[in-house]
C-alpha cells in the first residue's frame, strides 16, 4: 500500500468518480491512476469503486470506510508537512478559506489585506459555497478554515469559535413606502413580497422563526445567496431586501434605503471553524485573531482543548462579541 495509492482514490471519490478530471488535477496520466487503484484494491482484496465497463459508477460500503480511513491519513500526513514548514520557515505556505458571498465580499477584504501585507509568501485560497458545502470543506481537510453563520454546528469534529454578531436591515428603494416609517414592524414587513437570502444562507433560519413566532406567513417572492444580486432585484421592484446589515454600502447603493431591523429579528453569529486535530501554523493564528482580535492564540489554544460544544459554549460566554 502506497500514500500516492491513498491519495488517488481520495481524489477520485472527490472528482465525482471522474478519473480523467482527477489525472488533471495532479498533473499525472489516467491509465497510471487507474493502474494503482486496481493494484490497491487488488491487495486490500476488495473492491473500492464498482464499475460498469471502464467508468467507475459508485463508491462500494467498503469503499466509504476505506475512504474514510484514507482521509484521516492524508490530513495526517499534511500536518506533518506543516509542522516541518513552521520550522523551516514560519511565514511561507498556504492558507485555504471557505466562506460565503457576503463574508466574502462584505467583511473579510480588511481582513485579507492586511494578512497579505504582513506574510507576502503565504498563498492564500478562498473557497466559496453554501454553509453545508463550507462545514464540509473544513470537515474533510480540504480547506483549513470555515468562516460562515449557518451550518457549522451540524458537523461535530469541527472547532467553532464566535467571531462576531450581526444585525439585519431592510432594503428599499428611497420611494418606497415603509422608508416613511419610524419603526418597522414584523407586519408592516409581511406585507410586501419579499427578496432574501436563500434557506440555510447567511442566518436566514433567524429570520424565517421571528415570522413564525408572529404567526405570520411572509412572501417570499425572490431567493439569493448573494446580497448584491438581492439589491438588484430590489431596484427592479421585485419586493423588500432583507439582508446582513453590512451588506448595506452607503456609497454603492445610495439610491437604496436601508430601514433598521435589529429589534426585529435576533442578531445572528458568524463563526470561524477547523477540523479538530489540525495543526495550526503561527500565521493561521495571527489570521484568526485579526478577523476576530478576542480570539488571541491563548483562547484558540484553549477552545483546542474543549471536546463539547457545551465546553466552548462555556469557553465563549463572557466574551462581548462586536455587532456589526
Amino acid at each position: 500500500m502506497k500514500l500516492q495509492q491513498l491519495r488517488y482514490i481520495w481524489e477520485v471519490a472527490h472528482h465525482d468518480l471522474n478519473v480523467s478530471a482527477t489525472a488533471q488535477s495532479l498533473y499525472t496520466s489516467q491509465p497510471g491512476i487507474s493502474k494503482q487503484i486496481r493494484l490497491l484494491e487488488d491487495e486490500l482484496g476488495v473492491e473500492i469503486f464498482s464499475r460498469s465497463g471502464k467508468h467507475l459508477t459508485r463508491v462500494t460500503p467498503a469503499g466509504e470506510a476505506i475512504l474514510k480511513t484514507a482521509g484521516e491519513i492524508l490530513r495526517k500526513v499534511e500536518s506533518i508537512k506543516q509542522v516541518a514548514q513552521e520550522f523551516s520557515n514560519e511565514k511561507k505556505g498556504s492558507l485555504s478559506i471557505a466562506t460565503t458571498h457576503t463574508q466574502a465580499r462584505y467583511a473579510l477584504p480588511n481582513t485579507i489585506h492586511n494578512f497579505i501585507e504582513q506574510y507576502p509568501d503565504v498563498s492564500l485560497h478562498m473557497h466559496q459555497g453554501t454553509p453545508m458545502q463550507i462545514s464540509e470543506l473544513a470537515a474533510d481537510g480540504t480547506v483549513d478554515f470555515a468562516i460562515a453563520t449557518e451550518a457549522l454546528e451540524l458537523f461535530s469534529d469541527l472547532i467553532m469559535m464566535p467571531c462576531y454578531k450581526w444585525d439585519r436591515a431592510i432594503i428599499v428603494p428611497k420611494d418606497h413606502a415603509l422608508a416613511q416609517k419610524s419603526e418597522l414592524t414584523l407586519e408592516d414587513i409581511a406585507a410586501h413580497p419579499i427578496v432574501t437570502y436563500v434557506f440555510g444562507f447567511t442566518g436566514r433560519s433567524k429570520l424565517d422563526e421571528a415570522f413564525i413566532e408572529k404567526g405570520l406567513a411572509p412572501k417570499v417572492v425572490f431567493t439569493a445567496a448573494d446580497a448584491d444580486v438581492i439589491k438588484t432585484y430590489v431596484r427592479l421592484g421585485l419586493g423588500i431586501g432583507i439582508v446582513a446589515k453590512m451588506a448595506y454600502d452607503q456609497e454603492l447603493d445610495s439610491d437604496l434605503v436601508a430601514l433598521d431591523a435589529s429589534h426585529l429579528f435576533e442578531s445572528s453569529v458568524t463563526k470561524i471553524g477547523f477540523r479538530r486535530g489540525t495543526f495550526l501554523r503561527g500565521f493561521m493564528f495571527d489570521f484568526i485573531q485579526q478577523f476576530a482580535p478576542h480570539l488571541t492564540k491563548e483562547v484558540v489554544e484553549e477552545a483546542y482543548q474543549r471536546h463539547t460544544k457545551l465546553e466552548l459554549d462555556e469557553l465563549f460566554q463572557n466574551i462581548e462579541l462586536p455587532v456589526y
